[in-house]
C-alpha cells in the first residue's frame, strides 16, 4: 500500500510579495528550499495563517539569501505581504517506510532567514 505523507515544511514564513500579474507559482529563497528539501517546480500546499486561505501551486527558485517568499498569479489574491504562511509538500511512499520517515521542517527567523 502507498500513502501520502508530509515530506517538507517551511513553518511560519512571512510573505514578502504578492504579484498578481505573473504567470503563477510561489517564489522561495533558494536557502529555504535547500534547508527544507524542496526543489523548483515541486508541487506545494500553502496555508495562510492570517486568513485561513489554502492553495496549491508550484515552486520557483528565488534569489539565494534574499528572504523572498512571494505568491504569483491568481494566488496573490489570497494573501498580503506580511502574512504568515506555512508551505508544505508531500511524498507518496510505501506504508511501512512511511512509519519511520521524518519530514524536514524548518522554522525561518526574522526576514525569512535560517
Amino acid at each position: 500500500m502507498q500513502i501520502e505523507v508530509l515530506k517538507s515544511k517551511i513553518h511560519r514564513a512571512v510573505l514578502t510579495d504578492a504579484n498578481l500579474h505573473y504567470v503563477g507559482s510561489c517564489t522561495i529563497d533558494e536557502d529555504l528550499l535547500d534547508a527544507a528539501g524542496l526543489i523548483a517546480h515541486e508541487k506545494i500546499h500553502i496555508v495562510n495563517v492570517n486568513n485561513g486561505a489554502r492553495l496549491e501551486t508550484y515552486i520557483i527558485k528565488g534569489e539565494r539569501g534574499s528572504g523572498i517568499v512571494a505568491l504569483n498569479g491568481p494566488s496573490a489574491r489570497l494573501a498580503q505581504p506580511g502574512d504568515i504562511i506555512i508551505i508544505m509538500s508531500y511524498a507518496i511512499m510505501d506504508f511501512e517506510a512511511a512509519k519511520t520517515f521524518e519530514a524536514k521542517v524548518i522554522f525561518p527567523k526574522e526576514g525569512n532567514k535560517l
